[in-house]
């Protein structure tokens, strides 16, 4: 859909005014029912959205996400919408400061360019270990039984020792530690440092707000994810989970994809992400 720039009529326009214009004038006029089944999200927050009654929506990050999808739809430029509603909501401000700081920002973004290569490849070999890493492990244990052996052989200058036909059984790691066969098609990982230890992976089948929080109630991941998006837990401790849209996001233990933690657009809270608790709470339903 082609977007609607039209900047000087959308200066004088809250983002409210901004998305009911979008969706109610031009050649194509849409309802709201429509629109809510297209992107997945609630009725009432869309109404909220047009109507800048914020309230309605439980979290910032949920109302600046799906303004930005709204807009996305409506054709118009998400970014002006999400930065016109910052500002709405005293987010951020319109200081010269501020302007100063994104020119900084520029400066210091050009000057990092001459790293990118590296950490491209520095991303590419990341991957191929955390995808493989059991062969490489496996590899690694071969090798270094095999430099063993010669040196012992050379040292010991025993051959009657070494006589015969025995072999030396290798041992061959067989842990699988593969991703699981996930729902939908990977788009997007978080929480990559926390891949090869997490017994607990998220991944979001349909829109949905997730917050994950440490044992003081921290803050330690907080996104709406899309369909495909998946978040690796950390397990060193005990963390939880808030879902905006339960029945979205899809749970898997240790390979194994348990039931939802709740219905479609369903906001459910204290989610333990401790491996044990969640399979406790499977046994029981």
């Amino acid at each position: 859909m082609a977007e609607n720039n039209n900047t000087d009529i959308h200066n004088e326009m809250t983002v409210g005014e901004m998305l009911r214009n979008a969706r109610t004038t031009g050649r194509r006029k849409r309802e709201i029912p429509t629109i809510s089944k297209q992107l997945c999200i609630r009725e009432e927050f869309l109404q909220a959205l047009e109507d800048g009654n914020y309230s309605v929506i439980p979290e910032t990050v949920y109302i600046l996400g799906f303004a930005r999808n709204y807009a996305m739809e409506l054709g118009l430029n998400p970014d002006e919408v999400v930065g016109k509603l910052k500002r709405e909501m005293g987010l951020v401000s319109d200081s010269k400061d501020e302007e100063d700081d994104d020119k900084k920002s520029n400066v210091v973004a050009s000057a990092d360019a001459d790293v990118v290569w590296y950490r491209r490849a520095w991303g590419v070999v990341a991957k191929f270990m955390r995808r493989y890493w059991v062969w490489v492990v496996s590899g690694v244990v071969v090798v270094a039984l095999a430099v063993g052996g010669a040196v012992y052989y050379v040292a010991s200058g025993d051959d009657e020792t070494l006589a015969g036909d025995a072999q030396v059984a290798v041992p061959v790691a067989t842990v699988d530690n593969s991703e699981p066969k996930y729902t939908v098609q990977v788009r997007e990982r978080f929480g990559t440092e926390n891949a090869e230890t997490a017994s607990v992976i998220l991944q979001a089948i349909e829109e949905s707000w997730v917050k994950i929080e440490d044992a003081r109630g921290g803050t330690v991941f907080s996104r709406v994810l899309v369909p495909g998006d998946v978040y690796y837990v950390p397990s060193e401790q005990n963390y939880t989970a808030i879902f905006g849209n339960a029945g979205g996001v899809d749970v898997w233990v240790n390979g194994v994809l348990i039931p939802k933690r709740g219905a479609q657009h369903e906001r459910v809270a204290d989610i333990s992400m401790n491996p044990d608790d969640l399979v406790d709470t499977t046994t029981a339903e």
